[in-house]
């Protein structure tokens, strides 16, 4: 039971201070109950495709093959296989780390995984084409021209950032 609390501890601190706000202040309180129902049915249509999506990349993607084309030494190939896993998902952002985990499981260099959730969060093909639409191609590729800078700093940073210790902890964590 202590393990569940302390597991679990955010999230009924959530709950606790949802209901004082509800008890306190019962408009805020209606509020927050509607956006709490509305993110779970979000969560719920998105996260089922993806699991299934995992489970058929886990089968069908054999660790040699990922590490080949993504691996330490995939050079500029793992990079632009990374980005363009990250440009053609769709869903949000929470949905990318699943994903990266299966990546690390399967041998995939720390710096593609950035890659790919960077591309993830910034370079979805279907936001480039409304961004496009709505503010103008120029805009469109100088956002997306700084994006792909930004994302390539951010990997070699993190990856920097991060000790051999450190890095093996994050792979041990995702077999």
């Amino acid at each position: 039971m202590k393990a569940f609390f302390k597991r679990y501890r955010v999230f009924l601190l959530l709950i606790f201070i949802n209901i004082v706000i509800g008890l306190a202040l019962p408009d805020i309180g209606l509020k927050s109950l509607s956006l709490t129902k509305q993110n779970f049915i979000e969560m719920i249509s998105v996260i089922p495709p993806i699991f299934i999506l995992l489970g058929l990349l886990d089968v069908w993607v054999d660790r040699a093959t990922m590490m080949k084309y993504t691996g330490k030494g995939s050079g500029l190939k793992g990079v632009l296989i990374a980005f363009l896993l990250g440009s053609v998902a769709a869903g949000p952002l929470y949905a990318a780390f699943p994903i990266a985990g299966i990546m690390l499981k399967k041998g995939s260099s720390l710096f593609n995984v950035f890659i790919f959730i960077g591309a993830w969060s910034t370079t979805k093909i279907p936001m480039l084409t409304f961004e496009a639409a709505s503010l103008g191609l120029t805009f469109t590729l100088t956002r997306l021209a700084l994006s792909i800078i930004g994302i390539l700093i951010i990997a070699v940073t993190a990856e920097k950032a991060l000790n051999l210790e450190q890095q093996k902890k994050i792979y041990e964590l995702n077999q």
